[in-house]
């Protein structure tokens, strides 16, 4: 399995929206699980959201009500809606999933946010 391919990202003013992808090319495992983790400059990596396999989703306090997590039933893939971006939002966004019969983890490259105030 190779590593998570993700999208979107870039750089927005404060208030605006943008959208992430992650997908498992050639995967056909279905997922245990799948997160999103950012990491701001001089910052630990942070839990951001999850969706479970039955589609539970949660959120950190301090994106819940302004992201989204979602995924898509038929394949591996994830999404993650950000609106009403903060610059405190900036950092490196990185997806995990976690595949197969033994829910063994896969992580993204990350992609860069960038909020501007």
């Amino acid at each position: 399995q190779e590593p998570l391919v993700q999208s979107g990202g870039g750089s927005v003013q404060a208030g605006g929206s943008l959208r992430l992808s992650c997908t498992a090319p050639g995967s056909t495992a279905n997922s245990c699980g799948m997160d999103w983790y950012r990491q701001a400059a001089g910052k630990q990596r942070e839990w951001v959201s999850s969706i479970d396999a039955d589609g539970t989703t949660r959120y950190a306090d301090a994106v819940k009500g302004r992201f989204t997590i979602s995924k898509d039933k038929a394949k591996v893939a994830l999404y993650l809606q950000m609106n009403s971006l903060k610059p405190e939002d900036t950092g490196m966004y990185y997806c995990e999933a976690r595949l197969g019969a033994l829910c063994l983890p896969y992580f993204g490259l990350g992609t860069q946010v960038t909020v501007s105030s």
